[in-house]
């Protein structure tokens, strides 16, 4: 059985307490007898930066999801005591591409913004159709929608690229 994992995911940039919270939610670690929770803050940090479209300082607070608090006491109480935390610092590189382009890709952009990426919470980025679908490839139930005024079926064409992609393409394999 995967073991899921609560997380919380707080701006340390944001002296408000009451405006640091990005995230907080449950997640499945990586298969396997005992998961990393770094590398499982690792996956959140990424998702929260793709998500949010956040680049600031964070902390990714990591805790076994059968134990209290719930995600969303977390996200109204603060970190919990028992969490394992994680600190991820400011992306600085990030070159003018669409909203939808992780700063670590170092691929351009393939023409205008075409789609919306939603991904769970609702959180979505605009981009075009390049990036739109790495970004769908590398969210856990994200979805596509096409923009107003993009070609008939580029959601549907960024949606097939999406699968099949392997999560975050940019990566080098083993580097998350």
């Amino acid at each position: 059985m995967t073991a899921r994992f609560a997380f919380l995911v707080l701006r340390t940039d944001e002296p408000d307490p009451d405006r640091q919270g990005l995230r907080s939610s449950t997640t499945p670690g990586p298969p396997g007898p005992a998961p990393d929770p770094r590398a499982v803050a690792e996956t959140v940090a990424q998702e929260t930066r793709l998500a949010r479209a956040y680049w600031g300082p964070m902390t990714v607070g990591i805790w076994p999801a059968d134990t209290d608090p719930t995600p969303a006491q977390a996200l109204r109480d603060g970190m919990p005591d028992g969490a394992a935390t994680h600190a991820f610092g400011e992306v600085t590189h990030r070159r003018e591409c669409c909203p939808a382009a992780h700063p670590d890709d170092p691929t351009p952009c393939d023409g205008p913004l075409v789609v919306t990426v939603l991904d769970r919470q609702q959180a979505g980025a605009d981009g075009c159709a390049h990036h739109g679908a790495r970004l769908l490839a590398s969210l856990d139930g994200g979805r596509v929608y096409a923009l107003p005024d993009a070609p008939d079926g580029a959601a549907i064409e960024v949606f097939k690229v999406a699968g099949a992609l392997r999560p975050f393409p940019w990566a080098e394999r083993g580097d998350r």
